[in-house]
């Protein structure tokens, strides 16, 4: 049929929607092009091996620096020392090991009833035992009397539930020559000097102490023992 010349031309159908945009995209040189990426497979990287030379100088430096915090430990704060005598039985046997506080008495006075740890003092002959322990009883200006089997201090009986009553003594058949402690059977006792201190075992029938060998320097004190570290069945605190 021949199509009439005065008949207006009729529009072509509309294409949908979706198909005329992505002709357009492809028509169009200025469009985004999407391109898909193969996602990427996870590798695993071995770590790099340390060289034997690398790992033993790190140990070397760990022992090293774990020795000189010990040498530091043991110089200027902590130390144990060992129990050589029954001077300061049943507090402290024989054989056992103390733990000293070396700071202690930086931060404040000796006090008395304290154990502690100090250098031979200069009135007894040298000996292998280069430090003792005792207890100390007498301060500076303190007036210590032994009489009647007891410690008194300005004229009052001092308090020692740690002697569990074993009598204390003094004839001063071991006092050295060089010691002068003139007083200390008589009620109004001996002075300790300033700076000194007057210490006793705790066993009183069996201790060489300071009724003979005298008052110790405060100086030569290294410290207070405060914690009994072996054996495990004695352990705990002074």
């Amino acid at each position: 049929m021949t199509p009439d010349p005065n008949e207006p031309a009729r529009p072509e159908a509309a294409e949908p929607d979706g198909v005329a945009r992505r002709r357009a995209r492809e028509a169009d040189p200025g469009g985004v092009t999407t391109v898909t990426v193969d996602p990427v497979e996870d590798v695993e990287v071995a770590p790099k091996a340390k060289s034997p030379t690398r790992n033993t100088i790190e140990w070397i430096a760990v022992i090293a620096g774990a020795i000189v915090i010990a040498v530091v430990i043991r110089t200027f704060v902590l130390q144990t020392f060992w129990i050589p005598s029954p001077s300061m039985s049943p507090t402290l046997v024989e054989n056992d090991r103390v733990l000293v506080n070396k700071l202690s008495y930086r931060f404040h006075d000796v006090n008395r009833g304290d154990v502690i740890v100090f250098e031979r003092p200069p009135t007894e002959p040298p000996n292998e035992v280069k430090d003792l322990i005792k207890r100390v009883v007498g301060l500076p200006g303190d007036h210590v009397s032994i009489l009647d089997g007891t410690v008194r201090i300005d004229g009052r009986e001092l308090d020692e539930p740690y002697v569990h009553g074993l009598d204390t003594v003094y004839d001063g058949s071991c006092l050295q020559p060089s010691v002068d402690l003139t007083g200390l059977d008589t009620t109004e006792g001996w002075e300790v000097p300033d700076g000194e201190l007057f210490v006793m075992g705790d066993n009183r029938v069996n201790s060489h102490d300071g009724r003979c060998f005298g008052p110790i320097d405060e100086d030569l004190v290294v410290g207070r023992a405060f914690f009994i570290m072996w054996p495990p069945a004695h352990a705990g605190g002074l």
